[in-house]
């Protein structure tokens, strides 16, 4: 990429790190608040020729982002493995269904209907027989989309594309870890000919840059995919100011294995589910809870497929397992481990940072298996993002429910089992925003309704769910009496 130039009087350069390596991908400039104030006026002044631009415009401007994903979408994956850390093949997948992402969002641009009402039906107000009552949607405005480091394409083509295809502006501001994709993809949109100021990303800390775009008036909606914590404090402040939000928080999704599971089928997807992306997925399968007669089993089918794992640097087609984003969470990492091993489970893989030869200088953990591990641990309660499976043993079905639903989280659940009829009544009494029977917790349809209960979200992602989140119902009467 190329080295972008400071403009006079700037202050800080923020320096991209490639995780696999430890060396500096590039160095661009970090946004001030003036900055970002200067974007927001923009979006904000954009906002009418953004809702004036008819549907099929618009279907028409996503569907050549679609395009130029395509022809560039070796460049695309590049991008997000080097400043990711996400093997190669991975990453690849990621750009594939971002361009899915656009594309739906330019078929749905032509589908948001409003509806029409029988007013006859209503005896209050009087004569509502000689009125018509209808609907139609309305843009909010300008939308803030801040993303993770994990799906720097993905995850921020979610909030992106719905907010287009439904006639706002949007402002994004990608983590400092990774926003090297993201400003790709800002020039991806002007190519596709989207107006100036309708998409704006800014970079900068969430601390400044975050607050100024959350509590500025003139922003509308905030679309949020991070920890629970700091999505909390955006709902706060947006609550406070009469913002609307979409959050998409943490996770502690369990994968529960009843004695009656295929244990091949099972095991297998458990290593999908717990090291896909070294574990760092809001939907990972981060807690297996097993019952007590088919425990040795699985963990040892679960200990025979991880070991196959090949761990090595993420641009190599090779690599099943690269690093962890940063030093910082290798070491958060490790101490989740030392408490499970310190309070009495078992270490049977791994369970070490990765610090020689090729591995020296990036952010490296080994792939870890626990078990006998208890929900009063900090792995059986605070969400790891790591490559890490904890087995917890459970008695029997009631019992599983019982500790699937104990965590502040409630994302995703799976449940492997030969009995749909036990599955179904399991699904019913889990607290998740979605439940997998039969496979990984880490599967997502991306125009299907996405989120969380608890602590794990607010609103609803997926394209057609998104739109509706970002548009407002507008109720419009005709009185024909009076009508001339």
């Amino acid at each position: 990429m190329e080295q972008l130039e400071m403009e006079p009087g700037r202050k800080a350069w923020l320096e991209v790190d490639n995780p696999a390596t430890g060396e500096v991908i590039q160095r661009i400039p970090e946004a001030t608040i003036e900055d970002t104030r200067r974007i927001i006026d923009q979006a904000s002044a954009a906002t009418r020729i953004a809702a004036d631009i008819p549907a099929y415009r618009r279907a028409r401007m996503l569907a050549e982002v679609v395009r130029l994903m395509e022809e560039r979408s070796a460049e695309i994956a590049r991008s997000i493995t080097l400043e990711a850390g996400k093997p190669i093949r991975d990453s690849e997948v990621e750009v594939k269904r971002a361009i899915g992402v656009f594309a739906f969002a330019a078929e749905e641009a032509k589908r948001i209907y409003g509806e029409v009402f029988p007013a006859d039906a209503f005896e209050y107000p009087p004569k509502s027989e000689n009125r018509l009552l209808f609907s139609q949607r309305e843009p909010v405005g300008v939308v803030v989309a801040i993303g993770p480091f994990n799906f720097p394409l993905n995850l921020i083509a979610h909030k992106i594309a719905p907010a287009l295809a439904a006639g706002n502006t949007v402002i994004t501001k990608p983590t400092s870890e990774t926003p090297l994709t993201t400003i790709l993809l800002k020039d991806i949109l002007a190519k596709a000919g989207w107006p100036e100021g309708i998409f704006n990303v800014v970079v900068g800390p969430g601390s400044t840059i975050g607050v100024e775009l959350i509590e500025n008036p003139k922003t509308n909606l905030i679309t949020f995919t991070g920890s629970t914590e700091v999505g909390l404090d955006i709902a706060g402040r947006a609550a406070r100011l009469g913002k609307k939000t979409i959050l998409e928080m943490g996770g502690m999704d369990p994968f529960i294995v009843l004695d009656d599971a295929n244990l091949d089928i099972a095991s297998s997807a458990a290593v999908r589910g717990a090291f896909t992306y070294s574990g760092q997925v809001c939907t990972a399968s981060k807690r297996f809870l097993v019952q007590d007669s088919v425990a040795e089993p699985f963990v040892r089918a679960l200990r025979e497929k991880m070991l196959k794992l090949n761990v090595g640097n993420p641009i190599l087609v090779t690599t099943d397992v690269g690093p962890v984003i940063n030093k910082a969470a290798v070491n958060r990492i490790h101490g989740l481990v030392m408490d499970a091993v310190s309070n009495g489970a078992d270490l049977l893989e791994g369970g070490k940072p990765m610090t020689e030869g090729e591995f020296a200088k990036g952010s490296y953990y080994q792939p870890t298996l626990l078990d006998n591990v208890k929900t009063d641990m900090r792995v059986g309660q605070e969400e790891p993002f790591a490559p890490l499976a904890p087995v917890f043993r459970v008695a029997d079905m009631e019992e599983a429910i019982e500790v699937a639903n104990s965590t502040k989280y409630g994302l995703q659940a799976s449940i492997f089992t030969r009995n749909i009829a036990k599955a179904l009544k399991m699904a019913r009494r889990i607290k998740a925003g979605a439940v997998l029977i039969d496979d990984p917790t880490n599967l997502r349809w991306d125009n299907a309704p996405f989120g969380g209960v608890k602590k794990s979200g607010m609103g609803r992602e997926g394209v057609r769910y998104a739109i509706q989140e970002m548009t407002e119902s507008k109720l419009i009467d005709i009185n024909l009496e009076n009508a001339s």
